[in-house]
């Protein structure tokens, strides 16, 4: 195949191949994708055809490759193919189980065992004439969500282990598709970075056949994922009502690159929506994808404009979430005072505990539940107890509490500079404000679903409520007589996506209708950062998000954060039965 080079499409951290464009001539495989007598020979194990239990009614015939040097006493690599019998045809266009013989002999990639995987088709409409056909593939390939990876993760991979000895190292696995197959592979990866690191999609279908489209933007504001992603595409794949592939590719291309993936790239003019690119360069993306270096990330934001809060400026590199504390009943009611220190509420101890900026310690201040816990003007912290139907102070010198107020339904709080209490009493929709020094109870506002997390802004003219019951953060602007005014939904959450809800074709994926959006907290340049399903969303003053840094204990709920320890420059938050923490750059 003769090839003509051209100018790169990226530069900076990003790998691309040089833009190609292909002449006439008959197509040829990648020397490696010839059959070798010099090589072991791995065999190819034939199974019986899954029925899948999530995704009910359906079945599909798959098969595993065992390479010649697979040793039981040695756990494996493992790369899942969607489509699979396109990648199993050894006189097609990728031809796995020549390429893995040839190039697991040389060394440049480990011994790995192969899964080929054919999309579901439902048991009643009979076999179709090919497994393209296949009734349930664009339901299971373009969804977003992580069902597909749950039916990989609980279904297939169990069985494989049944029969040979694969590594659980998520390095050590990748996921490979085509088209709506290369969308599903990345999906897999993004929803379980835990499980699987590596990628490799070519033509893949980023665009709206059931709202892959949004992923370039979701990339670009989400903490990254330690993922290896390989794209492949050309100038002459599709274009029609559900997008344009190129494009797709390339947006998917540039949103790795600017939140420094190790992502690589392969372009070319010509060809169409086929395998003739992406087979030609199969070998070479697999050496590229197994690779052993280390990859250092390498941000490049010089195209943000000046007031631009994204989230790239608050990463600290190498650095993530850490335990604080853990083995809790249940971890609630972050807050920090002047000089760092950082206060929680175990509720099921139940305690309130400090712990020294200084040295770390860890002390026990009263042993009382919050759910809400901030420090007022006066050096005291008060709670939400709502168990009790009361609002209390604690004197963190003494460990005294004293009733603020009685007969409420408290959530969560913020205290004003000026003396007010604002509290959320969720179950009665409503913003109630306390008068500290004389016990007023005032209700200031109704109507949010489920009011939840409070937050003043830094000058005390803004307190932002979150709403636990739908998909909004509103604001409000505090008057000087303490009361409130000029109620906005001024920040948007981004809602989780519904795993049962209807995936419809040509859609947006169906989204949860609640945010769970909870405790919060602001930094010294006036972010907001705010607990939900999702993760930690931070926002900047003025309303856009600014980004997501994922749970850091997905299977436990999170509750609320606080920025403390030294200059503040740390977030902590509550995640069921552990405390995290995470250093950013907040100035």
């Amino acid at each position: 195949m003769k090839v003509l080079f051209s100018t790169l499409l990226f530069v900076s951290g990003l790998t691309v191949l040089p833009l190609q464009a292909q002449d006439k001539q008959a197509w040829k495989p990648h020397p490696d994708a010839v059959a070798r007598d010099d090589v072991p020979h791995g065999h190819v194990e034939q199974l019986a055809p899954w029925e899948s239990k999530i995704f009910e009614n359906t079945i599909r015939d798959w098969a595993i490759y065992v390479p010649a040097q697979y040793n039981q006493e040695q756990p494996v690599a493992l790369m899942i193919f969607q489509d699979g019998h396109s990648y199993l045809d050894v006189k097609g266009r990728f031809r796995v189980p020549v390429v893995f013989d040839n190039l697991i002999a040389r060394g440049d990639m480990p011994t790995t065992i192969a899964v080929f995987i054919n999309p579901g088709h439902e048991k009643s409409k009979g076999k179709p004439e090919s497994p393209w056909k296949n009734s349930n593939r664009s339901f299971e390939y373009d969804s977003l969500g992580d069902r597909y990876a749950r039916f990989l993760v609980e279904e297939i991979i169990p069985e494989v282990e049944k029969r040979y000895r694969v590594s659980k190292e998520p390095e050590m696995r990748a996921v490979c598709g085509a088209s709506s197959g290369g969308i599903c592979s990345f999906t897999v990866a993004w929803e379980r970075p835990d499980l699987f690191r590596k990628v490799l999609s070519t033509i893949g279908s980023f665009t709206n056949l059931r709202g892959g489209n949004v992923y370039p933007s979701h990339i670009r504001k989400t903490e990254p994922k330690p993922l290896r992603v390989y794209l492949a595409d050309t100038s002459g794949d599709l274009d029609n009502p559900f997008g344009n592939w190129p494009l797709s590719n390339q947006l998917m291309a540039s949103a790795l690159q600017y939140m420094g993936y190790d992502a690589r790239l392969d372009w070319a003019e010509g060809f169409g929506h086929n395998a003739d690119h992406g087979g030609a360069l199969f070998p070479d993306a697999l050496k590229w994808l197994w690779r052993k270096d280390k990859h250092r990330a390498v941000f490049d934001t010089k195209g943000d404009l000046k007031g631009d809060m994204t989230l790239l400026r608050l990463l600290v590199p190498d650095q993530t979430w850490e335990v604080v504390a853990e083995n809790l009943g249940f971890a609630d009611a972050p807050c920090a005072d002047s000089e760092g220190n950082f206060y929680f509420s175990d509720m099921k101890a139940p305690a309130v505990y400090k712990f020294s900026v200084v040295d770390g310690k860890r002390t026990e201040l009263v042993k009382e539940a919050v759910s809400g816990l901030k420090f007022g003007p006066d050096g005291l912290m008060y709670g939400c107890q709502g168990a009790k139907n009361r609002v209390i102070s604690l004197d963190p010198s003494t460990g005294e509490v004293q009733e603020v107020a009685t007969n409420v339904a408290p959530n969560d709080l913020a205290v004003s500079s000026d003396g007010f209490i604002y509290m959320t009493e969720t179950k009665h929709q409503r913003v109630t404000r306390i008068q500290i020094r004389t016990g007023e109870v005032t209700s200031v506002d109704t109507g949010i679903t489920r009011p939840n997390g409070i937050a003043l802004s830094n000058d005390g003219g803004t307190l932002a409520v979150s709403d636990s019951g739908g998909e909004n953060v509103w604001t409000f602007r505090v008057n000087a007589d303490g009361s409130l005014d000029a109620k906005m939904p001024t920040m948007t959450m981004r809602l989780a996506i519904d795993p049962k809800g209807d995936f419809k074709f040509n859609a947006p994926p169906p989204y949860q209708l609640a945010s769970k959006g909870d405790g919060m907290a602001v930094d010294k340049s006036g972010r907001f950062y705010v607990t939900s399903a999702l993760g930690v969303q931070v926002f900047d003053p003025t309303g856009r998000q600014c980004g997501v840094f994922p749970k850091p204990s997905e299977a436990q709920p999170l509750t609320s954060c606080t920025l403390a320890g030294p200059n503040h420059e740390y977030l902590y938050v509550t995640n069921g039965d552990k405390v995290f923490r995470r250093k950013l750059k907040v100035d």
